[in-house]
C-alpha cells in the first residue's frame, strides 16, 4: 500500500504506533509520575483548597504550560545543549532552589499564622496572570524536568523510530498531565473537601512546605552535578 501523505508533507511514519508496547509503558510511567504527590500537585491542592476552583485551574494550567515546554525542549535537544554547558545547569538549579524554598519560607509562614490565607499567592483576589506565572516558574526554574523528559521519550520511542516521534510521545504525556492537573484543581475545590482543609490547613501547609523545602534544597546540593 503506498505511503499515505499529510498536509505540509507529513508522513504517517512522523506518527509512532500509538499501541506499541513501549509507548504504553512510558505513558504508564509518566502517569503514575505525574499523579504522584509533589511540589506541584500539592501546590494545586493548596490553591483549590484555599483559594477556590477558578484560583486552581490558572495554577494548574501554569504548571501544565511549564512542564509542555520542557517536554518540547527535550523533543528538540535541549538536553544535550544543557549537559554541554554546565554553567547553563547550574544557574538554573540555583534559581530553581532558591524559587522553592521561597515558597517553602511563605508556605511554613502560612501554617503558623491563625488566619486561613494562602501565602502562595493562589487564593481568588490573585488576577489570572499571576496564577498563570506562579506556576510557569514552579517548572521552568526546575531544570531537571527536562531530562525527566528526555527519559519518557526514549522509553516512548520504538528501536528505529524518527525523532519527529519524539513529539508525539510528547504530545501524549501532555495530554495526561493536563488530565491530573486540572482533575486536582477540580476535585479538591469542591465544598467538602474545602471545609475539610479549614480543619487541617496548618498540618496540610507544613507537609507543603517540608516538599518545596525538600525540593529546594535537592536543586541546591545538585547544582554541580
Amino acid at each position: 500500500m503506498p505511503e499515505m501523505a499529510l498536509p505540509g508533507a507529513l508522513s504517517m511514519s512522523v506518527l509512532p504506533d500509538a499501541f506499541s508496547p513501549s509507548l504504553a509503558f512510558a505513558l504508564m510511567a509518566y502517569a503514575l509520575g505525574v499523579a504522584s504527590p509533589g511540589p506541584s500537585t500539592l501546590a494545586i491542592m493548596g490553591a483549590a483548597m484555599s483559594g477556590g476552583r477558578r484560583a486552581a485551574l490558572w495554577l494548574a494550567c501554569g504548571i501544565w504550560m511549564g512542564s509542555l515546554t520542557w517536554g518540547l525542549l527535550a523533543a528538540m535537544g535541549l538536553a544535550a545543549v544543557m549537559t554541554r554547558y554546565a554553567w547553563l545547569m547550574v544557574a538554573l538549579k540555583v534559581l530553581g532552589g532558591a524559587y522553592m524554598l521561597h515558597l517553602a519560607w511563605r508556605v511554613a509562614r502560612s501554617a503558623l499564622s491563625p488566619m486561613d490565607v494562602s501565602v502562595v499567592g493562589q487564593d481568588a483576589s490573585q488576577p489570572p496572570w499571576r496564577l498563570l506565572a506562579r506556576g510557569l516558574g514552579m517548572h521552568l526554574t526546575n531544570p531537571k524536568a527536562v531530562f525527566v523528559w528526555l527519559s519518557m521519550v526514549a522509553l516512548g520511542l520504538p528501536p528505529g523510530a524518527a525523532k519527529a516521534q519524539a513529539f508525539w510521545v510528547v504530545a501524549c504525556c501532555g495530554t495526561i498531565a493536563a488530565a491530573v492537573f486540572l482533575g486536582y484543581a477540580l476535585v479538591f475545590s469542591l465544598p467538602g473537601v474545602r471545609q475539610f482543609y479549614g480543619r487541617i490547613r496548618r498540618t496540610f501547609n507544613l507537609v507543603m512546605a517540608s516538599a518545596f523545602a525538600l525540593a529546594g534544597f535537592r536543586l541546591l546540593w545538585t547544582r554541580s552535578s
